[in-house]
C-alpha cells in the first residue's frame, strides 16, 4: 500500500482535530493514532514495519482519514 506522505503529514500537523473526532468514544487515544502516523512518516510510509496493533490502528483510523482526504 502506498501512503501519500504529504497527506499524512498534513493530517498529523494541521488536522489533528479530525483524528480526535475519529477516536472519540472508541477507547483509543488520539496520541496513539498520531504515534502510528509519526512512525510511518519516519519510515517513509512502510506499513510492513508496523506491529499487529499498530497496523490495526492504522487500518481503523488513519487509512480511512487519508482516503477521505483524497476525495
Amino acid at each position: 500500500m502506498d501512503i501519500d506522505l504529504h497527506k499524512l503529514h498534513t493530517l498529523l500537523s494541521k488536522q489533528r482535530d479530525r483524528i480526535e473526532r475519529a477516536v472519540e468514544g472508541t477507547g483509543y487515544l488520539a496520541r496513539t493514532v498520531v504515534g502510528v502516523g509519526t512512525f510511518l512518516l519516519d519510515n517513509e510510509g512502510n506499513v510492513a514495519l508496523l506491529s499487529a496493533k499498530q497496523l490495526a490502528t492504522f487500518e481503523k483510523f488513519l487509512k480511512p482519514l487519508l482516503e477521505r482526504c483524497s476525495r
